[in-house]
């Protein structure tokens, strides 16, 4: 009996011992299955306030189109976000400022597809004197579970603001939100001036940056409120009830036979519609029993929110607008 413990024992030893030396190159396969891909990235300046058409397409290693959001980066600062489509492209036009840019896509990956970068693109926008802004959003990409709220900061920079004769408000806003989901800035006005920096240096004060804005997306989660149980009938409104009931089938039996009965009958039938709607045929009593029904949470999926700033010279309005992606899992 010993010796067929000990031998248990050993093959058991054995066994924890290979699948210990197996876990390691079961990680590594699960990692190799992630597949290698190539983001592409196409810029089209259209001339006008320095907007660009951005086309971005990636690929997968077998030829597939992938899925997921992809960022925008000009010199190394993010610009904006964008979801792809089932073909595994997106289009979004960029309002550039004047002056040469540097534009690429960053691939972020996910569990079946490897992150990548693509070429940079050379893009040069129209310069012009008139006092104008750009817009931008960091971070571009925002993933959610229903129910919680996360933060993108966006930034409202000056262009050729020396030439402001007075104050510059820029009103933002946003669109393209799913259901049951919300967004609010603060503030949501911004002001430029003519000395408004143009820029800002790592660690410098609010004061000598561009103005920003804090932008809060909130999704929903679905409502967990209980419904209240419909309680029994008020045995008051029954005393009122059945015998308005019966009094009515009598009435009817005798309006031929008494002509004041049918004055009666219908005082009784207008007393009849009025207790009603004090009892279940009233949406409140239907409320009070029932309960409110419950809400909806934001539905999963990848959404591309666009950022707009609006600013008015009291004749013409200047609208300006980046994207973020927002992925609600």
């Amino acid at each position: 009996m010993r010796g067929i413990l000990c031998r248990g024992l050993r093959l058991e030893l054995v066994a924890g011992l290979g699948l210990a030396l197996a876990m390691p190159a079961l990680t590594v396969a699960a990692h190799a299955q992630a597949l290698d891909t190539q983001t592409t990235l196409t810029a089209e300046a259209r001339g006008q306030a320095g907007q660009t058409q951005i086309t971005v397409a990636v690929t997968s290693e077998d030829g597939l189109p992938a899925s997921g959001p992809v960022s925008i980066f000009d010199h190394g600062k993010q610009l904006a976000g964008v979801a792809l489509d089932a073909q595994g492209q997106a289009k979004v036009v960029l309002d550039l400022a004047g002056g040469e840019h540097l534009l690429r896509a960053v691939f972020a990956g996910d569990a079946t597809h490897k992150s990548s970068v693509s070429l940079s693109a050379n893009v040069q926008a129209a310069v012009t004197a008139t006092p104008d802004f750009q817009i931008s959003a960091a971070p571009t990409t925002l993933s959610l579970v229903p129910g919680n709220a996360g933060t993108v900061v966006v930034t409202v920079t000056p262009v050729n603001n020396a030439a402001l004769t007075g104050p510059m408000f820029v009103t933002l806003s946003c669109s393209g939100l799913p259901d049951q989901a919300s967004c609010t800035f603060t503030p949501e006005n911004l002001q430029i001036l003519s000395t408004t920096p143009t820029s800002c240096a790592a660690g410098a004060a609010a004061s000598a940056c561009p103005p920003t804005s804090a932008m809060v997306l909130l999704t929903s989660a679905a409502s967990t409120t209980a419904t209240h149980p419909a309680k029994n009938s008020s045995p008051i409104a029954w005393a009122f009830l059945l015998p308005g009931a019966l009094g009515l089938g009598g009435l009817a039996w005798g309006l031929r036979r008494r002509e004041w009965l049918s004055r009666l009958s219908l005082v009784a039938l207008v007393g009849l519609v009025t207790l009603m709607g004090t009892t279940a045929c009233n949406p409140r009593y239907d409320y009070q029993h029932h309960g409110p029904v419950p809400n909806p949470a934001t539905p999963a999926g990848t959404y591309t929110v666009t950022v707009t700033g609006q600013t008015s010279n009291g004749v013409t309005a200047t609208t300006h607008n980046t994207s973020v992606v927002l992925t609600v899992k």
